[in-house]
């Protein structure tokens, strides 16, 4: 998987296929709030992450508080957004329910 930073431009073209995230104003991160129906659902779609991000070797930056879970996503080794950002939300988004 690619791990070379995007420009900004290319973000913010990449952006408009996740739907419900926001490109932070330096265009260095993405991030999205999940609201569930209760914590059970939460939890269960962090597990189902957790386990896409073990193969994808990508892991978000994460806070769960009941049925709320908030994400921040960025690649750390080429500071700044990759097509794996894009990726692991776009998986984040089909595995939300809600």
């Amino acid at each position: 998987m690619a791990r070379e930073k995007l420009s900004k431009d290319a973000a913010a073209k990449a952006l408009a296929d996740v739907a419900g995230w926001s490109l932070a104003e330096d265009a260095g991160s993405i991030s999205r709030t999940f609201t569930f129906k209760n914590f059970s659902e939460a939890f269960a779609f962090m597990t189902r992450v957790a386990l896409a991000a073990e193969k994808m070797d990508h892991h978000p930056e994460w806070s769960n508080v009941y049925k709320t879970v908030e994400v921040m996503l960025n690649t750390h080794d080429v500071g700044g957004l990759s097509v794996l950002d894009f990726e692991m939300a776009g998986k984040m988004n089909r595995y939300f329910s809600g």
